[in-house]
């Protein structure tokens, strides 16, 4: 199984198979990481420049409207391959049981989801801090959101993201306090009931 830089299990044997699309990739198959970092690897920018910023992974005909690289086709690299990838998952659910999110406006409430990373960027790894069990070096950021229950199960035991289970009954209990404090704030008093009150 994966580690984190720390040495704590991340809950999967390879974090490309939860990998989405590519954070930089646009909606025509093109590269925005070439054309906003270009300082960061110019050279990387000159390639991709050169081909109009076509995404080296995806090919822009058909296959930027499905997010994914054609597996089947020997052609095309896998995301694997490209030198800055990243994969943020935006759903705001958990990934490994399914509990969703409820944020209270105006409130600093912990979330009850937590960012989770699968893989880390070079730039987010601490200097001097590597796992010795880890043959490879990961160098993208590849992230999913987990409960924060889920998050301390993965973290600190050999719990995986693929795991069949159901949300922690703690959790089911702070989803639901704060779902009755929103109706609470979502009931209308009028103001004569509210006269009645004094």
């Amino acid at each position: 199984m994966e580690r984190t830089p720390n040495g704590t299990a991340v809950g999967v044997d390879d974090p490309y198979e939860f990998a989405g699309i590519c954070d930089y990739l646009t909606n025509d198959g093109r590269c925005r990481y070439a054309f906003d970092h270009y300082e960061a690897d110019p050279e990387f920018a000159r390639d991709r420049a050169r081909e109009d910023y076509a995404c080296p992974v995806v090919d822009s005909g058909s296959e930027a409207d499905s997010g994914a690289p054609d597996r089947e086709s020997d052609a095309l690299p896998g995301w694997s391959d490209c030198p800055h990838f990243r994969s943020r998952n935006h759903d705001r659910e958990c990934v490994r049981c399914g509990l969703e999110e409820k944020r209270i406006a105006h409130d600093d409430e912990r979330p009850l989801l937590e960012e989770h990373h699968l893989s880390y960027a070079d730039g987010l790894r601490s200097s001097g801090e590597s796992d010795a069990s880890d043959s490879v070096n990961l160098s993208h950021e590849i992230t999913i959101y987990l409960c924060r229950w889920c998050h301390a199960k993965v973290h600190t035991s050999w719990a995986r993201i693929t795991d069949d289970v159901a949300p922690d009954p703690d959790a089911i209990a702070a989803l639901e306090d704060r779902r009755g404090r929103e109706y609470d704030e979502l009931g209308f008093e009028s103001a004569a009931e509210r006269r009645d009150e004094r």
